[in-house]
């Protein structure tokens, strides 16, 4: 046992938690609260899984990080559900010739593109939607993503399973009325979290719904004497 627990280490399958990363080896979401979850932020490498229904927001809980991370190499989408529009990357902040959209007609097709933009060094992050992985698959994005120094974002419906993903993060999404809310299922060097809601008021106030104000029903007053 201690030799195959030593062996899964090495190959860096197996992580402990009183393992906690340093600061310097996240990038900022862009939510100081989710940051806080995290303990720093998104990982600079590796595979991050959100389980989340399509439509929700879950591309703008990326958004900021994409704006940070996006200006020297490409951010690639690949098969994301719908076509993007360039008009309203570029009204997110987005540089739209930094932005590369791959269509593959198969699943996988779309595994094999994300895992050459991973391990090609000319990427900073690939956005994978994919319905179904099996964990060797999962793996071999994770040896690219460190290869090439590149940040995988894989988008799939939650479903329950025995065995969890070798991701460096896991996260589901679900809709809430004020943006998104996060459930931390499971994080390297970490433990997971109760859910939380992330506000999008302030980034996005028209996507969000206002709350009513309270209504106050004031009691008649008393008459005298």
């Amino acid at each position: 046992m201690y030799e195959l627990i030593e062996h899964l280490k090495q190959k860096q399958w197996l992580w402990q938690g009183s393992q906690t990363p340093k600061s310097e080896e996240h990038y900022s979401t862009g939510y100081d609260l989710l940051d806080r979850k995290l303990q720093g932020g998104f990982p600079k490498h590796g595979v991050v899984e959100l389980q989340t229904p399509q439509g929700i927001g879950e591309l703008r809980l990326l958004t900021p990080h994409l704006k940070r991370t996006s200006h020297e190499r490409l951010s690639v989408f690949i098969q994301p559900p719908g076509y993007l529009s360039a008009e309203q990357l570029s009204a997110e902040g987005l540089d739209a010739n930094k932005i590369l959209l791959i269509y593959p007609k198969t699943a996988k097709e779309a595994l094999w593109a994300a895992e050459q933009c991973l391990k090609s060094g000319a990427c900073s992050n690939v956005l994978l939607w994919q319905a179904d992985l099996e964990v060797h698959q999962a793996r071999r994005l994770q040896v690219a993503s460190e290869t090439g120094n590149c940040l995988s974002f894989l988008f799939k419906a939650e479903r329950k399973s025995l065995f969890s993903l070798p991701v460096s993060l896991s996260m589901t999404l679900l809709p809430h009325a004020l943006g998104v809310e996060v459930t931390i299922t499971k994080r390297k060097g970490g433990w997971p979290h109760a859910s939380f809601v992330l506000d999008m008021r302030a980034l996005w106030p028209s996507l969000t719904l206002q709350q009513p104000d309270p209504v106050v029903i004031p009691f008649p007053a008393r008459k005298q004497g």
